[in-house]
């Protein structure tokens, strides 16, 4: 049996995974043994049909994760890692699809995409095709909207309750970050107890950290032009866990909010009339909309710009992530 699990929904993502393993008797004394990781960025074809074929070491199974690799077939992609293997073989999604069927019984194999694979993605539409062989899954995040929605509903499912005003805060001070929401909403839940609700002093409380550290801070202090500050701000995120990649995404989507609400206001627009066509979450816009006086439209740009070369410059391999991060925060606070 082969599975894919795919898409930006990393928190659902990684718990599915780890429930598809401890089912197919990953929690045995011998299953670190009997489970390959491979990067499938670069990983060939051989060596995955070499570590699926390769026989349980003292276990009727035996796992083998690649991450990454179905991506590389997503059509009109530039591929940049594993670009020769593709170039020189154009019919290595063919081979790789001829091969699945003939995946040993005796092998679960999961094919593990941070983001959602392409509808016309040739491995996708097959695997999809093969329900008795194969599984698919899609980890959607929620989107700005549905987030109170989803904190609502996790805490729940843990057995805890909060009031609306409550999952407003923890949104706003938080963001989308699942994993690190749902490391709060425990911390939550333990503070005020299963048949407490839980208010939003408390969230005021416990989640001072991540408030400290929310990236409306982190674009104020680079608005404010005060490196030193930004800075701390930036490493207290990678302190609690945030991917670098997320973190320049987030700014990103930050500073481009911060542009379009910008606009929309230099237009004569309200911010209800502005925020009904960005769509973005209520408490967020109504965060953006004051940020947004301190900057003018020529600093936002220039801004912009130089996170787009960063971006293609991370893409491309020029510069690693955390190295980027830091310079482009030295950079943008001396804009």
């Amino acid at each position: 049996m082969y599975y894919i699990l795919h898409g930006e929904n990393e928190l659902a993502r990684t718990e599915q995974l780890d429930a598809l393993i401890k089912q197919a008797g990953g929690a045995d004394e011998f299953a670190e043994m009997n489970i390959t990781r491979m990067d499938g960025k670069s990983a060939r074809l051989s060596e995955l049909i070499h570590a699926c074929d390769a026989v349980s070491f003292l276990a009727a199974q035996r796992v083998v994760i690649v991450e990454g690799m179905l991506a590389r077939f997503n059509p009109l992609v530039k591929h940049t890692e594993a670009k020769t293997e593709i170039e020189t073989n154009p019919n290595l999604a063919k081979e790789l699809i001829e091969y699945l069927p003939h995946l040993p019984a005796s092998t679960e194999l999961y094919f593990v995409e941070f983001k959602s694979l392409a509808k016309n993605n040739p491995l996708l539409k097959f695997a999809e095709s093969a329900k008795k062989d194969a599984r698919v899954y899609l980890f959607d995040a929620p989107d700005e909207k549905n987030l109170s929605a989803w904190i609502q509903s996790r805490v729940q499912a843990k057995g805890g309750t909060i009031e609306p005003r409550a999952v407003a805060e923890l949104a706003l001070n938080v963001g989308a970050d699942l994993r690190l929401l749902d490391n709060e909403i425990e911390k939550l839940i333990t503070y005020c107890g299963p048949r407490t609700a839980i208010r939003v002093e408390d969230v005021r409380t416990l989640v001072a950290a991540v408030r400290e550290t929310s990236i409306f801070e982190l674009v104020d202090a680079i608005g404010r032009r005060e490196t030193n500050r930004a800075l701390k701000l930036l490493h207290a995120h990678l302190e609690h866990k945030a991917d670098e990649l997320y973190l320049f995404a987030m700014i990103l989507r930050q500073v481009r909010g911060l542009l379009q609400i910008k606009d929309l206001a230099a237009r004569g627009l309200t911010l209800d009339r502005a925020n009904a066509q960005l769509k973005m979450h209520p408490f967020a816009a109504k965060k953006m909309w004051a940020q947004a006086l301190n900057f003018s439209i020529a600093q936002l740009e220039v801004m912009y710009q130089k996170l787009l070369a960063s971006d293609v410059a991370i893409k491309t391999g020029q510069s690693e992530p955390l190295v980027a991060l830091d310079l482009l925060v030295v950079d943008l606070t001396r804009t």
